[in-house]
């Protein structure tokens, strides 16, 4: 078995036994989110030892170097010391809370400012972490080039992170966040004149409206086609933003998607996953941006390799659901 130190402490990990789950069986206080390394809330730094290469993967190669791994994913081969990513170099920083503003019925958007300079690429996230320690990881959907960072929060009834920052937290307060974190942005190195494709649904529509004018505000030439899909009219957001956009780039065309049908001729119905393959049937040489719910990344991903993309082409950011009681 291998040994855990943590703040001073050694625990013995259990056969197959994550960093993660050893510690919280301990009840060492780590905090965690999604549990299955997409968050990286629980992202820890080997002090010695070496984190198992699954437990790196996806991170930055200054990040592996440096030791980091998610805790959540590491099965250790070897004993570790390890601290928490908030107790070194990587700490949060503030920002201040600009505005909110209702998007929908259940969808808030959370404008802060960082009080320290703050780089980062539309489409990639930001770990928030409140003071009793709870943390969530949010998109950006503003450019680097605007005054304030563009969060969508989802409000999850019973969730605490989202209620929080909804029904809590002031404008002028401050909050803590940390990163930017994730690989799906918009590269200068696609081709001006290839097409792209955005999909996603709730507010996976964050960090694709952050792409998507990032995109466009670097000159892309080709065409660029997004879909937003919820079960229902209710759940879309940013419509008349959008339309707006579509109006004012040839190249840009926005296709709004709800599950069912009846609620409107200017939607289409089915889910993303389908209603994009209706759509665009070939997408040989097509760069893709899926984000959103787990289960529509993964059934879209699918849809799309089927249909000719390659899988270095496809960049995905799922949004693991955390259960309303700890959410």
């Amino acid at each position: 078995m291998s040994a855990i130190i943590y703040k001073g402490k050694s625990y013995h990990c259990q056969e197959g036994e994550t960093v993660l789950a050893c510690l919280n069986r301990k009840h060492a206080d780590v905090p965690s989110s999604c549990q299955s390394g997409v968050c990286r809330t629980c992202m820890m730094r080997a002090v010695s030892g070496k984190p198992t290469p699954e437990s790196q993967q996806g991170l930055e190669p200054g990040l592996v170097e440096k030791g980091y791994f998610l805790a959540c994913v590491c099965r250790p081969t070897e004993d570790l010391e390890v601290v928490l990513s908030g107790d070194d170099v990587m700490s949060y920083i503030e920002a201040r809370v600009v505005e909110k503003i209702q998007l929908s019925d259940e969808i808030v958007r959370v404008l802060l400012s960082p009080l320290v300079p703050f780089g980062y690429r539309p489409g990639q996230y930001v770990n928030i972490r409140r003071t009793d320690g709870t943390f969530r990881s949010y998109s950006l959907g503003s450019l680097p080039g605007e005054d304030t960072l563009d969060l969508h929060i989802r409000v999850v009834p019973g969730g605490e992170m989202s209620t929080w920052l909804a029904n809590e937290v002031r404008v002028g307060s401050t909050i803590s966040i940390e990163g930017p974190h994730g690989d799906c942005y918009y590269s200068e190195s696609t081709q001006a004149e290839r097409p792209l494709l955005l999909a996603g649904s709730g507010t996976g529509l964050c960090p694709l409206w952050g792409i998507l004018r990032d995109a466009l505000a670097r000159g892309h030439g080709g065409p660029i086609r997004l879909f937003h899909g919820s079960y229902s009219r209710a759940g879309l957001y940013l419509v008349d933003e959008l339309k707006a956009l579509a109006e004012e780039h040839e190249s840009f065309s926005y296709h709004p998607c709800v599950d069912a049908a009846g609620e409107g001729e200017d939607l289409m119905v089915g889910r993303v996953d389908q209603v994009v393959i209706e759509a665009i049937p070939d997408l040989q040489g097509w760069e893709v941006y899926l984000c959103g719910h787990p289960g529509m990344v993964e059934a879209t991903w699918n849809a799309v390799r089927g249909a000719g993309a390659n899988e270095s082409d496809i960049h995905c950011d799922p949004f693991t659901p955390t259960p309303a009681s700890t959410s």
